[in-house]
């Protein structure tokens, strides 16, 4: 979804900078990369971008956990403890809520977005991560139906936003979704102190 979102956004005539983990898809035209390979380093660089942008959209399902220690060689099993010990990664939306707020103070708040790519009641977890999350709205969807989700070119989401308020789309390319998304985007939309 993040590549189709970037090159929406590029047909809508906005610029766009599109943060990728390791994937074999081609960037689209028009469309600037940042290339990273772990959550931190994703982490950085959004934090980076974030400052120069008008909107966030964050479409990765980035790693909730990691490894407290990671080799750079290939582990034999007789070297391995029994367990395999798990640290949190930084949840990046979460963490540009407060930055937003104070860009808000300066009269340059940007539009924040998330997703919520779920295995059941997708909408609720959504209305969840906008209001801890201080998004404008999550784009949720189930990822066990039909034509929904990774690895297939269509999907079938929901738009919730902070007020409870919901917009289901009917089953759509990626790129059609993206343009939805970006044409959401670029409605006013009234900010509510919870998403401060």
């Amino acid at each position: 979804m993040g590549f189709a979102v970037a090159k929406a956004a590029v047909e809508a005539g906005h610029d766009a900078i599109l943060v990728s983990g390791p994937v074999s898809l081609k960037t689209p035209k028009g469309v600037s990369r940042v290339d990273v390979t772990s959550a931190r380093e994703m982490f950085e660089a959004v934090k980076r971008e974030f400052a120069e942008c008008d909107a966030l959209v964050m479409t990765a399902a980035v790693a909730d956990w990691r490894p407290v220690e990671c080799a750079e060689k290939k582990l034999k099993k007789r070297d391995m403890a029994s367990e395999i010990k798990l640290v949190r990664n930084p949840d990046i939306l979460k963490s540009l809520k407060s930055a937003n707020g104070k860009f808000k103070k300066s009269g340059k708040r940007k539009i924040m977005v998330g997703f919520a790519a779920e295995t059941g009641a997708p909408v609720a977890e959504a209305s969840r991560k906008c209001r801890e999350k201080g998004l404008d709205f999550t784009v949720a969807n189930d990822v066990t139906e039909p034509g929904a989700g990774f690895g297939v070119s269509t999907n079938r989401v929901t738009f919730v936003f902070p007020d409870g308020s919901i917009r289901k789309l009917p089953l759509l390319s990626k790129l059609d979704v993206a343009r939805k998304i970006i044409t959401e985007i670029s409605k006013p939309i009234a900010i509510s102190p919870e998403s401060l």
